[in-house]
């Protein structure tokens, strides 16, 4: 692999990131909601499950305790 020297690499570096197409501040906006609106129904969802895998758990073994 060719070496590059460190003023040649800082150069490719800022080419990059110059190509690199940054977010505007409304779709941070609403990507960080939808990102915090997503993580609520997951946390509901998983808190519905194990609501109701507790009861049938409760409910097997009060059948048979």
């Amino acid at each position: 692999m060719a070496k590059t020297n460190p003023v040649q690499f800082v150069q490719q570096v800022r080419s990059e990131v110059s190509k690199v197409v940054w977010p505007t501040r409304r779709e941070v906006l609403l990507t960080s909601v939808m990102v915090f609106i997503m993580a609520a129904l997951t946390a509901v969802f998983f808190a519905l499950v194990d609501l109701l895998i507790r009861s049938g758990l409760q409910g097997i073994l009060g059948f048979f305790g």
